[in-house]
């Protein structure tokens, strides 16, 4: 667990969009008038003024996501940063990431933004086919983001992560290949790329039985064909959805999968604080109320939960499960009983076994739910 001196992350949820895609199915608000996002942004500052304490916690990552953080005029960032700041204790080495949609950002905001304080940018682009862009319900072409992503190198982000998908409708091993190399070529710091999963209450669940998706072989090509293209330029598969160059993985992140302490602000945010897990009302009469703490979901989370959470969040990352810190941290052995099933997935390719450590392989991560049923 996280201890005081290491510092905790701190999540900042900005959910307004001005469409909301396809598949998407997180918590998110369209046509929103610029006195709502107003109100919004001195609620948010509230609630981080709330955890100000004589003793001001450290941060050690910052990541503001959505939703659409990058629709938030510039000046809503700076009065954020600066309860933040006012209210933390942001380490000096903290990662400062903002989630940005190629179609709402310009050089000179990304400039502004760079000066607020952000070292982090993560552009949510999906693929570089218009057809596919279409189909997700995307409101950017290829050609802005590569505008974005031009005028985040000229206004100092040396980190910069795009955010891609495979499984699209219309997608094949052939149009993903194109787009890893086309991303590649422009060396971001980090990769990230998701397997489309359709979720129910969106709207490609509505359209479902009218989606022309790859099957799954032709998805598993996908899979396969992108972890050994990464890997041929440079990019580590650290988690199961996520690529870096060495040194550049994303540290906010790697908080949740560590299964370390977390604070989220915002509506419909969770955190993991002092031992405590909670969550914030996903509605904004609740959250704009001056009584909002009282519309927070509280979790109570017994040690076999614990142990459950732990293994399936370090089971997401190539480093895996370290056992003796398993052993040390609940008093019991994770591989005790599971010796055969162990054996049979290690010699079918799924994991790997050494003195101290279980992790998933390549293959392992792809079929990654099936394989912590059968071993949680």
């Amino acid at each position: 667990m996280t201890t005081a001196t290491d510092g905790v992350g701190l999540y900042v949820h900005i959910p307004f969009c001005r469409r909301k895609c396809n598949y998407c199915d997180f918590f998110s608000l369209c046509s929103v008038d610029l006195k709502t996002v107003e109100d919004y942004t001195d609620a948010v500052c509230r609630e981080i003024e709330g955890y100000r304490e004589e003793k001001k916690t450290p941060v050690r990552s910052i990541y503001f996501g959505g939703g659409t953080p990058s629709l938030l005029p510039s000046a809503l960032h700076a009065k954020i940063h600066s309860a933040i700041r006012e209210s933390f204790e942001v380490l000096e080495d903290a990662e400062i990431t903002l989630e940005a949609n190629p179609g709402t950002t310009d050089a000179g905001m990304l400039r502004e933004l760079r000066a607020i304080g952000y070292n982090r940018i993560s552009f949510g682009l999906q693929s570089i086919h218009e057809n596919e862009l279409k189909i997700l319900g995307r409101i950017h072409t290829y050609e802005d983001f590569l505008a974005s992503y031009a005028s985040a190198r000229e206004a100092g982000f040396d980190n910069i992560s795009v955010d891609l998908m495979y499984g699209i409708p219309e997608g094949t091993v052939e149009s993903l290949e194109k787009t890893l190399r086309a991303v590649t070529d422009l060396s971001p710091e980090h990769i990230s790329l998701y397997g489309l999963i359709v979720e129910e209450g969106t709207p490609f669940h509505k359209m479902k039985d009218n989606l022309n998706l790859p099957d799954v072989d032709t998805e598993c090509d996908m899979y396969e064909m992108a972890c050994d293209y990464l890997a041929r330029r440079g990019y580590s598969h650290y988690e199961i959805s996520n690529y870096a160059r060495r040194g550049y993985q994303c540290r906010h992140n790697l908080i949740y999968w560590r299964d370390e302490e977390y604070i989220g602000v915002g509506a419909a945010a969770h955190s993991y604080f002092k031992s405590e897990r909670y969550g914030n009302s996903a509605s904004l009469d609740e959250y704009f109320s001056p009584e909002y703490e009282k519309y927070r979901c509280r979790e109570e989370i017994d040690g076999k939960e614990e142990a459950y959470e732990y293994a399936m969040m370090r089971l997401r990352l190539a480093e895996g499960i370290s056992l003796s810190e398993y052993r040390s941290r609940f008093g019991k052995d994770f591989t005790e009983g599971k010796e055969e099933l162990i054996d049979r997935l290690a010699r079918g390719g799924f994991v790997t076994l050494s003195a101290d450590r279980l992790s998933l392989t390549d293959r392992g991560m792809y079929v990654n739910n099936y394989l912590l049923t059968e071993l949680l």
